[in-house]
């Protein structure tokens, strides 16, 4: 069987991924926390504290991981593909209907809402966008200069907080791919039982071990 090839005029594009780096950095700071007062509980403890200390780990890893290192959203020419804590979704852009960032970054496709997880929304800095968007503003039209970067006589976009930079970029992804062939069907959800199971199985061992004990 012949795998089907691209056309010509629709070259394979590498997704870009949106996902915050504080929140990686943070996930990996924890697991080192949890790593060394687990081991430590394990090498040092007595009785139940080893197997109590291991069920911590085993319902805190994947949580902190599912929460912080986890969440990503990957978007390429046809579709976006949306990793959050417990699930992930595939969203062709034929199916999404909307991409917007009011209190938090959302798609909506096929009438449900989906929430990026990773394009945390920082109303402070869109605050401070808008004050710098205004200083600029009257900065330029005061003294009839251009702003760094753009053409003479272009006017400046106004600066934009990141995570509404990123939701400028798959609002514009999404108008230019949804009438691709690639870009055609439904949404797709899938949850990450690799991170629910282990969770919920450390969670009922420790309820267990505290009960007996």
């Amino acid at each position: 069987m012949s795998s089907q090839q691209p056309a010509a005029d629709e070259p394979v594009h590498h997704d870009r991924v949106y996902r915050s780096s504080t929140a990686v950095v943070t996930g990996v700071l924890l697991l080192a926390l949890i790593a060394w007062l687990c081991g430590d509980a394990v090498v040092r403890g007595s009785g139940t504290t080893p197997w109590i200390a291991l069920a911590v780990a085993l319902g805190a890893v994947p949580l902190t991981v599912a929460f912080t290192i986890r969440p990503a959203v990957f978007a390429n020419a046809d579709r976006m593909r949306v990793r959050n804590p417990f699930r992930i979704v595939e969203l062709p852009w034929a199916a999404v209907d909307a991409v917007r960032a009011g209190y938090s970054a959302e798609v909506l496709a096929e009438g449900s809402t989906y929430q990026l997880w990773s394009v945390p929304v920082s109303l402070r800095e869109r605050k401070k966008a808008t004050r710098q968007g205004l200083s600029r503003r009257g900065g330029l039209s005061g003294k009839g200069l251009t702003a760094p970067g753009a053409k003479p006589g272009e006017p400046a976009g106004p600066p934009r907080a990141a995570a509404d930079r990123v939701v400028d970029e798959l609002r514009e992804l999404a108008e230019r791919g949804a009438s691709r062939a690639g870009a055609q069907g439904g949404v797709r959800v899938r949850w990450a039982y690799e991170v629910i199971v282990p969770a919920v199985v450390g969670t009922v061992l420790l309820v267990v071990l505290l009960a007996a004990g």
